[in-house]
């Protein structure tokens, strides 16, 4: 599957965003691609830097105006899109979704971001209300899609229940950066974690992964710190880990890389992971913490 990538820097006018990201899809599609990712909630800043109860005129219906969108350039093109949106639900109940659209302008499923962050210049818990539709594929015309949201991203639960009902790659949109007063090492550790642990989930569950970043710097809207260096990088990875494609920390970048799903399968002959699993003996993972 010819799967193509977006990381983009985003600027404060959302229809310059939504412009440039279409222009985008229209040369990946153009070059072949199939499936295209797209960033964490792409169409705008990442506005969760601050609490700002005014940034929630930013959210909209799904479906709505992005999924009418997007849609269009999906059934234009013939191709399957993975957007990410600031989903109003109802008055005061706001999700981080991320919804698939097929490639006839359809929405062939939703997925509502299930852990939410709260830390320092990431207050998404101020905004997000966290997911209760499960870790559920959505499925396409290219296959079931196991998509989750960036934060999702480092908790191995999240893929494997994915895994479990049978997604054939791993998708996580992602917005996440350096905090401007660690030191240089600092930074790169954090970014090398977390290609690391996602490249740790496609070699658990023998299955190709796909991360989508944002790139560039974006200020804090309170001055309160140097916001936030997106660190771009986005990559492919197969279902042995292996880096496919791996995007600039800088730069902006658009690429398509062919993914043999079909590998998986044989990876998984090797590797019978699935097979060897002590079900009957994981009933504490439910807990949240086991004393002794």
């Amino acid at each position: 599957m010819k799967t193509g990538i977006i990381q983009q820097h985003n600027s404060a006018d959302r229809n310059d965003n939504m412009e440039r990201l279409a222009g985008k899809i229209k040369t990946l599609a153009g070059q072949g691609a199939e499936l295209i990712v797209l960033q964490e909630l792409h169409n705008t800043l990442y506005f969760c830097q601050t609490e700002n109860v005014n940034r929630f005129d930013m959210a909209e219906p799904i479906p709505g105006p992005s999924t009418e969108y997007f849609g269009r350039l999906a059934r234009e093109l013939g191709v399957v899109i993975v957007t990410s949106l600031f989903e109003r639900r109802a008055a005061g109940l706001y999700h981080n979704t991320a919804v698939v659209m097929e490639r006839d302008g359809s929405i062939a499923g939703k997925y509502r971001k299930m852990h939410i962050p709260d830390d320092p210049a990431y207050y998404e818990k101020f905004y997000f209300t966290p997911g209760d539709i499960g870790f559920k594929p959505v499925d396409t015309s290219v296959g079931r899609l196991g998509v989750l949201v960036c934060w999702d991203q480092w908790y191995p639960e999240a893929a494997r229940l994915m895994a479990l009902q049978g997604a054939e790659i791993l998708i996580y949109p992602t917005a996440i950066g350096y905090e401007s007063s660690d030191a240089e090492d600092e930074q790169q550790r954090q970014r090398e974690a977390w290609t690391t642990v996602q490249r740790g989930h496609a070699v658990a569950n023998g299955l190709p992964v796909v991360a989508v970043n944002r790139v560039g710097h974006e200020p804090d809207p309170s001055g309160m710190t140097g916001g936030i260096q997106f660190w771009g990088s986005s990559f492919v990875a197969g279902p042995q880990g292996e880096i496919l494609y791996r995007a600039s920390g800088n730069e902006e970048d658009c690429a398509v890389t062919d993914i043999d799903l079909k590998h998986s399968e044989q990876v998984r002959r090797w590797w019978p992971f699935l097979r060897d699993r002590r079900i009957d003996m994981y009933g504490d993972i439910l807990r949240r913490f086991i004393d002794r």
